[in-house]
């Protein structure tokens, strides 16, 4: 099964958290890095291509911090990745494993600060994408959690700071899932970490993991070879139709067919902005179900129309924007945690004005971006770019460069939820600057949709009309469900 981002997978957040707790070791259980997390490890380069993610969540009081410090604690001895660091691998081009921190710290992952008067949305804004833009030490577990007090009204917030080679979107509301309570008061009854089981992997180790992986895989590949071979001699005219079908699912999948605006021209992504909106899910989904398209098409249709807006207040009118989608590649069977992802590029159809069209263009693009034979090519293109320098893994890494706008949309916790006694109100995700000039994230929690945008503030100075006009364009997508 292939998904969309955004559309509802295997894993059912809604489950009790004692089942959830149950599997809570099994979050990121791989002994080692996939290819996929090898490429975003080893190409990151401060600040202009970051692994870093994000996520805010506005509690509705400050909780007891000897509580809320208890449950990080009994979390980290529940969830091995937790207090587990990065171990390279003796062999360069291995994949690097995962191992016990034997110097772990919480006071150092798990911090608590007071914004500055008077505390509302612009200095919590302010302190979250500055301190998403610090970089993690590589040396250490690649989390970072930030209580943060001093907020109006005695509420509080939660700054959950992730590198993007520990999980993807799905795999941090998997996470958020086994952090979070049901009920505002303390459960007596929480399940103990079971001991480890097997010993962390040396360099040396890794590197034998590598040595033995490729020679497990050359049997498949000389097999493969010879199929295809044998398939090139007895039906060459078959075996061209389907390269050349192929490299036009390439081309359609990575190469947007739109061109870039020339508001977003000579982006850096060294200065990243936050900001934030909400709307109420059942009302997204009325509008979607009005222009017979899904959320994920009613989202997108919002963005887009936000972004229509903000061109025109430029004195710019564009038919189309380049833009990347994430798509889930996560299976029934596939453990929580990791990475499952692919990348899409399409052109957004940004000048259709009416947004019941939009939506209706939109579930045309979505869905034929699902059969899409080149979807996971990436998947082929990440071993060999790990082979190489990791430049030039950071070059392969920056394909998504040529896209003006990413925009990822994940389902969340679909109930109400509490962390240490403070209710979670809403849940605003964060996602890194992948080379595009506007990342667009959005995760629904207790019934309302919390879309954070991360701006690349070296092209876009005027951050708050860019927000309001996304605000416009949302507005124009729940119109139409009354």
């Amino acid at each position: 099964m292939v998904t969309m981002a955004g559309e509802r997978t295997a894993y059912d957040p809604s489950r009790a958290n004692a089942e959830a707790w149950a599997h809570a070791s099994e979050w990121g259980a791989a002994r080692r890095m996939n290819d996929l997390e090898t490429l975003m490890w080893r190409s990151e380069r401060h600040p202009a291509h970051s692994s870093t993610t994000a996520a805010l969540l506005m509690l509705d009081t400050a909780p007891d911090w000897a509580r809320f410090r208890a449950a990080h604690d009994w979390a980290g001895r529940l969830i091995p990745r937790m207090r587990q660091r990065v171990q390279e691998s003796a062999l360069p081009i291995g994949a690097p494993g995962w191992v016990s921190d034997d110097n772990f710290d919480l006071d150092y992952h798990l911090r608590r600060v007071r914004v500055p008067a008077p505390g509302g949305m612009p200095q919590l804004l302010a302190f979250a994408q500055s301190a998403a833009m610090v970089p993690f030490d590589r040396s250490r577990p690649l989390w970072e959690g930030t209580l943060i007090e001093g907020l109006p009204d005695g509420k509080a917030a939660y700054l959950l700071k992730l590198h993007h080679s520990l999980t993807d979107g799905l795999g941090s509301v998997q996470l958020l899932s086994l952090l979070q309570s049901r009920t505002r008061e303390h459960t007596p009854d929480k399940p103990v970490a079971r001991s480890a089981e097997g010993a962390d992997p040396s360099a040396n180790d890794l590197a034998i993991d590598t040595i033995n992986h490729h020679v497990r895989a050359m049997p498949s590949a000389a097999s493969k070879l010879v199929s295809a071979g044998v398939q090139a001699i007895t039906n060459p005219r078959g075996t061209t139709d389907s390269a050349l079908r192929f490299v036009a699912s390439a081309r359609r999948t990575a190469i947007p067919a739109a061109k870039g605006s020339p508001l977003f021209e000579g982006r850096t992504g060294a200065a990243w902005r936050f900001g934030v909106l909400e709307c109420e899910l059942a009302d997204l989904k009325a509008a979607a179900k009005a222009a017979s398209g899904s959320v994920n098409d009613a989202y997108i249709a919002a963005l887009l129309g936000g972004m229509r807006i903000y061109h025109e207040q430029h004195g710019l009118s564009l038919r189309s924007l380049p833009m990347v989608m994430p798509v889930s590649l996560r299976r029934d069977d596939d453990p929580m945690g990791g990475n499952k992802w692919a990348g899409a590029m399409f052109a957004g159809p940004m000048g259709i004005t009416d947004p019941a069209e939009r939506i209706a263009v939109l579930r045309g693009l979505v869905l034929s971006l699902r059969v899409e034979p080149a979807l996971d090519s990436f998947s082929f293109l990440a071993p060999i770019a790990n082979l190489l320098p990791s430049g030039v893994g950071a070059a392969a890494a920056k394909v998504s460069a040529s896209a003006d706008m990413s925009a990822s949309n994940v389902p969340g916790l679909p109930y109400q939820t509490y962390m240490a006694g403070a209710k979670v109100e809403r849940v605003f995700p964060f996602g890194p600057l992948p080379g595009v000039a506007v990342m667009a994230a959005m995760v629904t929690h207790g019934g309302t949709c919390g879309v954070g945008f991360n701006m690349d503030g070296s092209v876009i100075h005027d951050t708050d009309r860019l927000v309001e006009c996304m605000g416009d364009g949302f507005e124009e997508v729940l119109a139409l469900g009354g």
